[in-house]
């Protein structure tokens, strides 16, 4: 993928850490969807299946599934995965890294270890590489 670069909302990047910060102590997870002009305009959070979440994530089967049909029926696109590392940096972990199943999808992970001041970075994972984006917030 030749995209460097990445637009984000301001009040869509407020909502990722909002939710980040309201389990502090877990990794939230979801997905964001982008509209027909392929700007990211929607979060749809779901609930952190995996057996350890404080440093694990694993989107909730069902709540995937029903996600996925709201973002087709809205005519949306799948636009990144997201999730939120409560004690690690901001970068994919080598699970991340594995667990990895949508190639097109920037992965946007929200740091809370970062003494007061939330981070957010995107990355495009696929077949095992690792490619950081930059993030533009930008007012819609």
């Amino acid at each position: 993928m030749n995209h460097t670069e990445i637009c984000l909302p301001r009040k869509l990047t407020n909502q990722l850490l909002h939710l980040a910060q309201l389990s502090p102590d877990q990794e939230v997870c979801g997905l964001v969807a982008a509209d027909s002009n392929g700007i990211p305009t929607s979060c749809y959070p779901i609930s952190n299946s995996a057996s350890t979440p404080s440093n694990r994530f694993q989107l909730d089967p069902s709540q995937q599934i029903a996600a996925m049909k709201q973002i087709r029926d809205k005519q949306q696109s799948l636009f990144a995965i997201y999730h939120s590392h409560p004690t690690a940096p901001a970068v994919p972990s080598a699970t991340d890294i594995e667990q990895a199943s949508y190639p097109d999808a920037v992965h946007l992970i929200i740091s809370l270890n970062t003494k007061g001041v939330l981070e957010l970075r995107a990355f495009r994972i696929a077949e095992q590489q690792v490619t950081e984006l930059g993030l533009s917030l930008v007012e819609i």
